[in-house]
């Protein structure tokens, strides 16, 4: 079978790097295009042998990107093409239906209540969603809130599948000397207490929640943000205005796993924290909470379907904070107040493996190149009365 993936962007994010490293496990040979941006996950599937093409597409609108999108495609002689990402969906999906394929899948990976990808929902973007969704054979949903969301939305059941977002445990298990290798490196004292912060720095997040928390403990305790975005400028002033600017570290975008570079990975800087705070109101699945389960840390969450979606136990120092910068002061505090931990993997963690989910892929796709059964017809012809 050959795959082609089609994807909005390849910068540093949760859909970009779960797309990398589902490519590691799935076996089929798969080719990459991103319409725009080739970023550093790029540069990270290329380096894992996938062939990447970026569409270099200049904005939304550039309509002239889907017949050099077809072209590729049917090129390629794709038997199934996979869409990641609004963009990338409505594009991808015309393009492959006018290069004559027909098996096409789409992930969802960022649809909320309120919001996707960051933006707000309007019924433009509901309209267009739809519309483009009915050229495809099937929509992933990497939970079951956005199953449900997607439903609501008013795509039919029989067309979501439910594959969850998968990670590769054994890098993300906890390692003392790493812990003491990252912290050093980063100047943060052996004995500080260290609250992680995951994700793009974008306001829905809610990072600034974080610092204004920050600035309510004690002055040994540190705020590690990992990832980068267009928020960083204003959550440097936000600190500076809580009198905690040196107490903030940012580290940029960094890669999702080691990939033999000389910098440091999430992996790495997950050993350095002590607990993650994750204060974003509105996820679709909540890949960095599930990357510190694996960490062994503690986690304070505001929503993360990925375990909310599982039975109660499944991860026990996984807990829900409800409000804003007071209430996670005082989760933060209780957590540091009660000592580090075993570093132990919770089943939430284990639940996720990327093996199961790429298993799970495999199977959406050999539905969606099954052809679909004609309709019932009268043996002279005509339609059933």
């Amino acid at each position: 079978m050959r795959a082609l993936h089609i994807i909005t962007g390849l910068g540093v994010g949760g859909a970009e790097q779960q797309l990398r490293l589902m490519l590691r496990h799935l076996p089929v040979e798969c080719d990459v295009v991103t319409l725009t941006n080739p970023g550093p996950v790029a540069a990270g599937l290329r380096a894992d042998g996938v062939r990447v093409t970026d569409l270099a597409m200049s904005g939304n609108r550039d309509l002239a990107a889907l017949p050099r999108l077809a072209r590729l495609i049917r090129r390629g002689h794709y038997d199934l093409v996979h869409t990641h990402l609004y963009r990338a969906c409505l594009y991808g999906r015309l393009a492959a239906r006018l290069a004559g394929v027909r098996a096409v899948v789409a992930t969802e990976h960022s649809l909320g209540d309120s919001q996707m990808e960051g933006r707000p929902l309007n019924s433009g973007v509901r309209t267009l969603y739809l519309a483009g969704e009915r050229l495809g054979r099937s929509t992933v949903a990497v939970s079951p809130t956005v199953a449900a969301r997607l439903t609501r939305w008013g795509v039919p059941e029989p067309r979501i599948a439910v594959v969850p977002n998968g990670i590769d445990l054994e890098p993300f298990r906890f390692d003392p000397e790493r812990r003491t290798r990252v912290r050093a490196q980063l100047g943060i004292p052996e004995d500080a207490f260290v609250i992680g912060g995951i994700g793009r720095l974008a306001p829905g997040k809610r990072f600034d929640i974080l610092i204004e928390a920050l600035a309510q403990l004690p002055p040994d305790c540190r705020l590690l943000l990992v990832g980068g975005g267009a928020e960083e400028n204003a959550l440097r002033r936000t600190a500076t205005g809580a009198g905690v600017a040196g107490r903030v570290l940012f580290t940029g975008e960094v890669p999702g796993l080691p990939d033999g570079s000389a910098g440091l990975d999430l992996p790495a800087l997950t050993s350095a924290m002590d607990v993650l705070a994750a204060p974003s109101p509105e996820e679709a699945f909540g890949l960095a909470v599930v990357e510190a389960l694996a960490a062994g840390l503690p986690v304070r969450y505001a929503s993360c379907p990925a375990v909310e979606d599982l039975p109660p136990g499944a991860a026990p120092d996984a807990v829900r904070v409800r409000g804003g910068a007071d209430a996670y002061a005082a989760a933060l505090a209780d957590v540091r107040a009660a000592g580090p931990g075993p570093r132990a993997v919770p089943e939430a963690a284990r639940h996720y493996c990327i093996t199961r989910s790429a298993a799970r892929l495999m199977d959406v796709y050999a539905a969606a190149l099954t052809p679909a059964l004609p309709s019932p017809r009268h043996p002279h012809g005509g339609s059933p009365s």
